[in-house]
């Protein structure tokens, strides 16, 4: 387990070892989560990025007539 130090100015450093890992680039972005007990930091995705990650769905919706209100 890598363990991190909070400097001063709140700042942490991602051990290289998880970096190349996860292929974590300078500049890249992150959501900040606060959870019980913990912080996780989420990369964010360019929205080009998430093209295509549904192919292959198939677009009809099977749907209850209860699901309908008319």
């Amino acid at each position: 387990m890598n363990a991190v130090t909070l400097s001063s100015k709140y700042q942490v450093v991602i051990p290289q070892a998880v970096r190349e890992r996860l292929g974590l680039q300078p500049g890249q972005r992150f959501q900040v989560v606060a959870l019980e007990g913990r912080v996780e930091l989420i990369p964010v995705e360019p929205a080009k990025a998430l093209r295509g990650f549904m192919k292959g769905a198939h677009p009809e919706v099977r749907r209850e007539k209860a699901d309908r209100k008319l």
